[in-house]
């Protein structure tokens, strides 16, 4: 199947696709094969002026709507997502190598289920209430919102962000990862079939660099909504403070998975492993480094070793449960360059290595790749590799296992395989980590996502997501 890009070429600018005023443009080549699939202009600073100036004449109106009126809009955005959804998925695996399967089942499955998570949310909003002491609270909208998202998560990044803006009334730019415009692209032209009011949704595609910067510092723009890595969010902060912005962050992670003998050593262990190959290892939230108790540690040495040699790479166009090619050239040099390093520091390769899969010659695929006898100072274990690169690493009792997971800068992320609920509850009390996934507990369209330390601040989905986007004002004297 092929999508229709005739839109790639353009901004969508206060209802409109407008031509850029920038001239600067680079091919958006599929990563499975290395071929260009479109070219995507590289907006800049006017293209900017331009957006924020449709976001700030709309946001009057828009901001003083009903939540009924919201509602309905949301209810018509999710009638033509759903009509679009193949055509989201067809993108994705064209445009980052998401196989077709899992790009349907995860990536454009965001844009549904974060959706209806945002509607049951908002439906829940208290947008005023009389507090005890008879002074009245309103919560209303921030006012018009920057949004950068990545290339790893294309959809479910832009929905974590747009619909809250667009559910609280909110007026937005969303400058997508110039990797992946083409999902951006059609999510735009979601927006406008759903008859959203113009300027109230604005896409400007562009690097970081130039467009992203020009939000983070424009002086319309009221709020900064940024997930990548932490070196790029640092940058997006530093930029928004001039004018102090709100910034919202969610960033890299490093994260642990405790797995202590008493669990179902064959199913979690198996389980891990695909979870860390999971998006080819592209997912901030991946656990990547494996902790296992030393009484079980040779055994799930094996274990590990047979998931990963049984996890099959392929054809992104093919269905199945294969994990596809890094996105870019780019991300494939890093990935080899930190094995080279995992093998320099002394990790034993359990499995994997550098180079491609046997038998392909063509697109940046790697091999599922596990380093185990791992010390938590390594490299290895310290640095986000981005990849489907598994560390392994033993350790003696709880006590060290807590103290090798927290040892990290980030704190996206956790997870504990354990047969004792008991530990199970006083192991997660001590993670520092945004999220606990137990025994294979997954994330839940609705609940709140974001981290501790270097992993960023804020939380998006649900009510949470929602009340990143809203000011409070207190009324004093009406009671």
């Amino acid at each position: 199947m092929t999508v229709d890009t005739s839109n790639l070429g353009k901004f969508y600018i206060a209802g409109q696709w407008v031509a850029p005023r920038s001239q600067a443009n680079m091919p958006v080549l599929n990563p499975a094969n290395e071929r260009q699939i479109g070219i995507v202009p590289l907006g800049d600073a006017a293209d900017v002026d331009a957006a924020v100036a449709a976001a700030v004449s709309a946001f009057p109106a828009y901001s003083q709507t009903r939540k009924s009126e919201r509602v309905a809009l949301l209810q018509s955005l999710m009638k033509v997502t759903q009509s679009r959804f193949e055509d989201l998925a067809q993108a994705m695996r064209m445009e980052m190598g998401a196989p077709i399967t899992m790009a349907r089942e995860a990536q454009a499955d965001a844009a549904i289920g974060h959706l209806q998570g945002f509607m049951d949310a908002l439906a829940e909003l208290v947008e005023r209430e009389t507090l005890s002491n008879g002074d009245i609270l309103l919560r209303e909208p921030i006012g018009v919102c920057g949004l950068i998202t990545p290339w790893n998560w294309p959809m479910n990044q832009i929905a974590l962000k747009v619909i809250p803006a667009l559910a609280t009334g909110c007026c937005c730019v969303l400058k997508p990862s110039e990797h992946t415009p083409i999902s951006a692209m059609i999510y735009a032209e979601i927006i406008d079939a759903a008859g959203f009011p113009p300027g109230v949704f604005n896409l400007v595609q562009g690097d970081g660099p130039t467009v992203g910067a020009a939000l983070s510092r424009h002086k319309d723009v009221q709020m900064m909504s940024f997930t990548g890595s932490t070196r790029a969010g640092t940058a997006v902060t530093r930029d928004a403070a001039e004018t102090v912005k709100r910034v919202t962050l969610e960033l890299g992670g490093k994260s642990p998975n405790l797995v202590f003998a008493d669990c179902d050593l064959e199913a979690q262990v198996s389980a891990s492993v695909a979870e860390c190959m999971y998006n080819t290892g592209q997912s901030c939230d991946a656990p990547t480094r494996l902790l296992a108790e030393r009484s079980c540690y040779e055994a799930v040495l094996e274990i590990a070793k047979r998931a990963a040699e049984a996890t099959e790479v392929g054809d992104p166009a093919q269905e199945g449960a294969h994990i596809g090619p890094l996105f870019d050239r780019i991300q494939f040099d890093r990935v080899q360059a930190m094995i080279k390093v995992g093998l320099e520091e002394g990790a034993r390769l359990l499995a994997g290595g550098l180079g491609r899969p046997e038998g392909i010659d063509a697109g940046w695929f790697v091999k599922p790749t596990i380093f185990c006898d791992v010390s938590n100072d390594m490299r290895i274990a310290q640095e986000e590799i981005f990849g489907p690169v598994l560390v392994i690493i033993p350790f003696e009792d709880e006590a060290e296992a807590i103290e090798i997971a927290n040892d990290t800068p980030y704190g996206l992320a956790a997870y504990l395989q354990t047969g004792d609920g008991a530990r199970a509850e006083r192991v997660a009390a001590r993670l520092r980590a945004g999220a606990i996934h137990i025994n294979g507990g997954g994330f839940n369209y609705g609940s709140p996502f974001g981290g501790y330390k270097q992993s960023g601040n804020g939380r998006e989905g649900g009510m949470m997501g929602l009340e990143d986007y809203l000011e409070t004002k207190t009324l004093h004297g009406l009671g």
